[in-house]
């Protein structure tokens, strides 16, 4: 995809993180922006930014977990705009513990968000996008699905996130060969962060409180993720803004797998070779000892 000036880019998440950052370039880019995100006041806050330099917003409260809400989204979006030419389901939330100790309320926050987010925008948006090429003469359109390392990869007390974002790889790449399968003009991205300071660690505060633990304290094993993730996502040297600069250079390339930080790719392909070779899956801390020592030292009380 190389045109942006006025096409239309819709960001879920789009009121923090990286969504924002991508709304900050497809409004550099000429685009008109759609923003979803279930923060009302950070949305407010990001759409006054865009409209002061000039951008055509349209700003929507979205729960993606459920499909009436992204049916709204898509709704409002094709009667301001008449079309969508960009995509991204980004909208993300993270939980962690030993994965036994995750509740059903766990799980459905997570994947609900997710991984549901996302099936709910390929699903909707997909459609509309295809109906859009054929009306506009030279259409292109993209869509760009934010996974995870941990969709890659399983390091321990991250279970519940790991699941959803392997998922989302899987979907994605689903995605990327069904489009080229029936030459749509549509390509599709799957982006795949390390640990980058973002919002995610505190996703929590704007966790429903229908999938609330209200009755439930945090086990050993979740406070300990909650701690390990919120040093390492703060702890990152790659910034939100880096990522969606090298998702628009994917975009423009067109270019699948987006990786905040290539060098991990080496757990990567160490999990490939033992998925290949019949070996049992490897120590992820193995290069990092003192961090596992530090994780089972937490879960024991030390």
């Amino acid at each position: 995809m190389n045109q942006y000036k006025d096409k239309v880019a819709v960001i879920t998440g789009g009121a923090s993180g990286f969504g924002r950052e991508f709304a900050s370039i497809a409004a550099a880019r000429g685009m008109k922006v759609v923003l979803a995100d279930v923060q009302q006041d950070a949305l407010d806050e990001v759409k006054a930014a865009l409209e002061a330099g000039g951008t055509d917003v349209l700003a929507v409260r979205c729960d993606v977990r459920h499909a009436d809400a992204v049916q709204a989204l898509a709704d409002a979006t094709m009667a301001r705009f008449g079309a969508v030419h960009l995509l991204f389901n980004n909208a993300g939330v993270g939980a962690g513990g030993l994965i036994w100790e995750n509740t059903e309320a766990d799980w459905e926050w997570v994947l609900g968000v997710n991984l549901w987010g996302v099936i709910h925008g390929v699903r909707i948006f997909t459609p509309l996008m295809l109906a859009t090429a054929k009306t506009e003469p030279g259409y292109q359109g993209h869509i760009v699905n934010t996974a995870s390392m941990a969709g890659l990869l399983n390091a321990p007390t991250m279970g519940i996130y790991n699941v959803s974002k392997h998922a989302v790889v899987s979907l994605s790449e689903s995605l990327y060969q069904d489009l080229k399968l029936v030459d749509a003009p549509i390509s599709a991205s799957v982006l795949c962060p390390y640990f980058v300071p973002t919002g995610i660690s505190q996703s929590h505060r704007n966790r429903p409180d229908e999938v609330k633990n209200s009755d439930v304290a945090p086990t050993a094993s979740q406070r300990a993720a909650q701690a390990m993730s919120e040093k390492a996502v703060s702890s990152g040297k790659v910034s939100a803004a880096d990522v969606a600069q090298m998702t628009f250079d994917a975009i423009d390339s067109d270019q699948f797998y987006i990786y905040s930080h290539p060098h991990a790719l080496s757990n990567v392909q160490q999990r490939m070779e033992e998925i290949v070779a019949h070996r049992n899956p490897g120590d992820p801390y193995a290069a990092v000892p003192h961090i596992r020592d530090m994780l089972r030292a937490k879960l024991s009380g030390g």
